[in-house]
């Protein structure tokens, strides 16, 4: 039925001369083909084949633009992708009025239950046993291989002749920006030590961490070097890494803290910090030396 309507529409729009305007009753009729011409149409004397084929291909064009599947008018979003927001509280014409859909007095009409509860029975997290133990006196040390600060020495940016400290391995990219409690030296890559790690001081120290593996002692070692585990607490990791941090804020670096009876045989020596930011005041014997001194 909707074929012969819509060819009897062609033949009549081309007879007159007049654009389609008819727009399609349902979809299934914008998909069908378009029906051959009648024969008593085709047989016609009025009809030229010759001049009526580009205007039926400029009807044809303005109908299928004008009532095309993809237009503007079509656009709209699928069933159910928008949901209409309920507003409670508004009226009992709304159907959420008054006690907006909460029924009167009772548990679930006045508030929330907090989460886990069950009605007053032994909740679930309750039922089942304590399972595993966190330590809270547990330490965590960033790793670093011997492998690793050998590659950055032959880099040039870690200079084996001064002493390599843990912000040394931080400012190379041997370990990560967050120390939490200090850095662990493994023997990783130990074979690439082939030379001693030296330093001019005193107490003959080379490299500084926190923790070191019996591997890479003696691989240091080894190589003419040695390793001391330093303790720092906290604010000393601060000190340590971010000496700048106390200049913006114009303070004295800290002290350097003892280690804890637990920590004392699991380190060499106290952490030093480096210079106080501010000048120190003079000791008594420097102000009676100064003022001893003849003034030219």
């Amino acid at each position: 039925m909707l074929r012969r309507r819509l060819s009897l529409l062609i033949a009549t729009s081309i007879h007159n001369g007049s654009p389609i305007h008819a727009k399609p009753t349902s979809i299934t009729s914008r998909l069908l083909p378009s029906p051959p011409l009648p024969s008593h149409f085709l047989q016609s004397s009025n009809f030229n084949p010759h001049s009526h084929v580009g205007f039926l291909g400029h009807d044809l064009n303005l109908g299928l633009r004008a009532y095309s599947l993809l237009s503007l008018n079509d656009l709209r979003d699928n069933k159910g992708a928008r949901k209409k927001k309920t507003r409670k509280g508004r009226g009992i014409g709304s159907g959420k009025g008054k006690t907006a859909g909460r029924g009167h007095k009772g548990q679930r009409a006045r508030g929330t239950m907090k989460f886990g509860f069950e009605g007053g029975q032994t909740p679930m997290r309750r039922r089942m046993p304590k399972r595993g133990f966190k330590n809270p006196f547990s330490l965590t040390f960033q790793p670093v291989g011997l492998g690793k600060i050998a590659k950055l020495i032959n880099a040039g940016k870690i200079d084996s002749s001064e002493l390599i400290t843990m912000k040394t391995l931080k400012d190379s990219g041997a370990i990560g920006k967050q120390i939490r409690d200090g850095v662990r030296l493994m023997g990783r890559g130990s074979e690439y030590i082939k030379w001693p790690i030296h330093l001019e001081r005193t107490d003959s120290e080379r490299l500084q961490v926190s923790r070191v593996t019996v591997r890479a002692k003696a691989a240091v070692e080894a190589a003419g070097g040695s390793v001391r585990r330093v303790y720092y607490n906290n604010l000393g990791f601060r000190a340590l890494l971010k000496p700048e941090w106390f200049e913006k804020k114009g303070r004295l670096l800290p002290k350097a803290a003892r280690p804890p009876p637990k920590q004392r045989d699991k380190v060499d020596s106290i952490g030093r910090l480096p210079a106080p930011t501010k000048p120190i005041p003079f000791t008594p014997e420097e102000i009676e030396a100064m003022s001893a001194a003849p003034v030219s």
